[in-house]
């Protein structure tokens, strides 16, 4: 009697004509799944009603113009109610169809290469990655954010419930995990390349491995457990509803199901590559392989398949051709096995696999628990006489093949070893790799393979394109390591009474939200109104003391090497400049050509010494005259790049906080805000590393910064620039302690998800509510709290 625990096929499903590469639980109808596969098709499946046990085919999906390696469903919407499908294709695009209709409904394109895997979350957010290394954040047509920071083909990706947070696996072997594009924590353990992911919870994950283990993460680091059964690859994890048991599948042409921790059922297909699976809502489990055929297995006794299917799928199963080189079967002595009496002894566990001989043949079996004997799983290849005196050595190996492949006109060739058995796609990969060669010619080799044996390969042929398994020979493209500059802010030399940024620019705690200006009352309110956002004008830095900047100018010049003092002219054209352009209201005459040019000149003194000149650049920008002059098109780049030296994480904090404070000032002019928004990907990505330095001045201009962005987006449909404000607005609340800090950049959130419902979307994709919740309560001063109920009112 079968064993209540134990899964029987339910189904065979044929269609694909190619390898079935991902699998995907629909949303709608009931039971209903889709699959796509490398005959660039993808198809949804419905159940046969009762009491076939089968599934028909709704409808066939095509689109790309390669091959189709993965699937995912984005949950449905108001506009969406049946739920959404995402395929990513080997023609580095990802298509989204609606449930019903065979052609794309949109097509996003951004990837370089491959997209591999898709994983949606809440909200229309979708996670992708690719051969290019990346994983790409996607809202409804937009790529909203690239996280970069894998050396190598990103195979897995999986969003987290609840907390914003996404995870990364790559052929470099390495996990990461990221939140608001940022890599927060990277995992490192497995030994190669990382196949899979998938979610326990918000705290846990699974991974799997070419290794041939499964590991079970905490969110916070730890693996807690490794899991061993696959004897090669692993490509799939899928959990069950309780999130503790789980399915995995891989090279070694098995579904293995696992309880409490154990592999409890192994399942082998006559397939060699079992690329991908997923659990049903009925339980049941659906499998994909590289023979194309999709295969269901139920624990439920109705809907087993009936005795001829079953008796069908274990003859399929028993003339399987299985190569004893590809370590499937573990380590084999071919001299040492037994007869067939040996079946006559039962197994010690399900899935254990056993070798006799008969004759001159070397069968396989393997020990069914639930049917309480031995299953012929294949005949081994290489197992008899004949075979073996067949074989070729190469690098003391045997092979069924080693050919010679002249990659180079007038190079050296190179060996490639081939035994029947094996996947030519494998081996294809595994000799690009080894001899450091482009992934892009898969293609051609596993083809040469295969034309080559004269069809004499397990399983149907597959010309259908390429699949580098690890990815590593991609280019690798190298990120920044920044190194944070930690040490407090205090730059002005002993005895000065001048330190740039002693005044808090606004940042009193009054009643106009920014510069305490006007009086506003309404802490006395329980739902508080809403004051702070969206704010479109710009928040500039104003306050001075001109006569302690001049001091301090003329101090550090007199103290500095002949060769950089500044002459006599050239201070007393800084101090004309700056009486001009001092306080909130500017003077006429305005600012000369002369002094524009020699102020500019100055900005590049010593960085140790730079910092007055650097405050009167900031104070001038906010003329029309010194505006339009600096930030014009041929000199707004040399501006902006000059201030992101400045920026750097090692230059010292009053240049980086003055550089900032320019910027912000920067907005006050049409072309000022010009120049900053054509250079914004750059600028806002250079400013966020500032979030972790330690000074409030800086978190105060950073803050200012990314308001003015946002005040300048507001009214903008570039939800790719919005997704980089909310990035950089999130990131920095990780570290920002200081209250107007988190007032600005609260009211930057706020500013940018008003009035624009994919926005919000995003912000709450990225979890900004349970990050910023926190704040809510804070009522000194009581706009950090009253903002903040206002952005979650907002974001519900």
């Amino acid at each position: 009697m079968a064993s209540p625990s134990s899964y029987k096929l339910r189904c065979s499903i044929p269609g694909h004509e190619m390898d079935v590469r991902g699998l995907a639980g629909a949303v709608f109808p009931e039971g209903a799944f889709v699959s796509v596969s490398r005959d660039r098709t993808g198809r949804v499946w419905v159940p046969n009603s009762s009491p076939d046990r089968g599934f028909t085919e709704m409808h066939c999906m095509s689109g790309h113009s390669t091959f189709v390696s993965c699937v995912c469903i984005i949950a449905p919407n108001e506009t969406y109610p049946r739920g959404l499908i995402a395929t990513g294709g080997n023609d580095n695009n990802i298509c989204i169809f609606t449930l019903d209709q065979p052609q794309p409904l949109f097509t996003l394109r951004g990837h370089k290469n491959t997209v591999c895997t898709l994983s949606s979350g809440k909200f229309g957010t979708l996670l992708s990655g690719s051969w290019d290394t990346t994983a790409k954040v996607w809202l409804n047509e937009k790529c909203m954010m690239t996280l970069q920071g894998h050396t190598a083909a990103v195979w897995a990706v999986v969003i987290l419930p609840e907390q914003g947070l996404m995870l990364s696996g790559s052929a470099d072997k390495s996990i990461k995990l990221w939140k608001a594009g940022r890599c927060e924590k990277t995992y490192t353990g497995h030994e190669d390349c990382v196949r899979g992911l998938a979610v326990i919870s918000s705290a846990e994950f699974f991974s799997c491995s070419n290794d041939t283990s499964i590991r079970r993460w905490q969110v916070t680091g730890e693996c807690v457990q490794v899991y061993y059964s696959h004897t090669n690859y692993i490509y799939s994890l899928a959990v069950f509803p309780n999130s503790q048991d789980f399915v995995s599948t891989g090279e070694d042409r098995t579904l293995r199901i696992w309880r409490k921790g154990e592999c409890c059922q192994t399942i082998r297909l006559p397939a060699q590559s079992v690329w991908c699976c997923c659990i049903l809502p009925n339980g049941d489990i659906a499998v994909g392989a590289s023979d194309g055929i999709i295969r269901v297995f139920t624990e439920a006794e109705d809907r087993v398949a009936s005795a001829e299917d079953l008796q069908a799928f274990e003859d399929e199963l028993s003339k399987t051709t299985i190569d004893p080189k590809t370590g499937d079967l573990g380590d084999i002595k071919m001299e040492d096995l037994p007869g067939r009496e040996h079946l006559n002894e039962p197994g010690n566990r399900d899935g254990q696999t056993r070798l006799i001989k008969d004759g001159q043949k070397v069968e396989a079996y393997q020990w069914s628990v639930s049917d309480g004997r031995w299953l012929k799983i294949g005949d081994v290849v290489g197992g008899s006489n004949q075979q073996t005196s067949k074989s070729v050595m190469f690098e003391g190996k045997e092979y069924d093949y080693v050919f010679t492949i002249d990659v180079n006109e007038g190079g050296p060739s190179l060996k490639l070893p081939y035994n029947v058995a094996e996947d030519p796609w494998l081996t294809a990969h595994n000799f690009l790799q080894k001899n450091d060669l482009s992934p892009m010619f898969l293609d051609q080799v596993a083809n040469f393979i295969i034309e080559n044996t004269k069809g004499h390969v397990v399983g149907p042929a597959q010309p259908g394109g390429g699949d580098p398994f690890t990815g590593e020979a991609t280019a690798y493209e190298p990120g920044g390591s920044n190194k944070v500059e930690s040490r407090p802010f205090a730059d002005a030399p002993r005895g000065a009474r001048y330190i740039p940024g002693s005044s808090d620019d606004g940042q009193g705690f009054g009643a106009d939200p920014f510069t305490g200006k006007g009086a506003y009352s309404s802490a006395a309110q329980k739902t508080p109104t809403n004051i702070y956002f969206p704010k479109s004008d710009g928040v500039t830095f104003e306050q001075a003391n001109a006569s302690q900047i001049i001091a301090k100018l003329k101090e550090l010049n007199a103290e500095a090497p002949q060769e950089q003092k500044l002459s006599e002219d050239v201070l007393e054209s800084l101090e004309t400049l700056l009486s001009s352009v001092c306080g909130s209201n500017l003077s006429d005459p305005p600012p000369t050509i002369q002094q524009i040019n020699v102020l500019w000149k100055a900005s590049h003194w010593p960085e140790d010494i730079v910092f007055p000149v650097l405050d009167i650049l900031r104070l001038a920008v906010r003329h029309p005259q010194v505006n339009e002059s600096l930030c014009g098109e041929a000199e707004g780049v040399q501006l902006c790049n000059h201030l992101l030296k400045l920026m750097r994480s090692e230059s010292r904090p009053a240049n980086q906080m003055l550089a900032l404070r320019t910027l912000c000032n920067c907005f006050s002019g049409r072309h000022g805000r010009a120049l900053l928004m054509a250079q914004r990907e750059t600028v806002l990505s250079h400013a966020a590393h500032l979030a972790a330095v330690r000074n409030k001045n800086i978190h105060i201009a950073l803050a200012t910064l990314v308001l003015n962005y946002a005040g300048c987006l507001h009214s903008q449909p570039d939800l790719e620039a919005k997704a980089q404000c909310l990035s950089v607005a999130s990131r920095a609340l990780e570290t920002v302690q200081d209250k107007e800090a988190i007032f600005r950049l609260l009211v930057a959130l706020g500013t940018t998800v008003a009035s624009d419902e994919t926005a919000r979307d995003l912000a709450r994709s990225l979890g900004v509510s349970s990050q910023i919740s926190k704040y809510s309560s804070v009522s000194d001063p009581s706009k950090v709290g009253e903002c903040c109920q206002l952005v979650l009112k907002e974001l519900l």
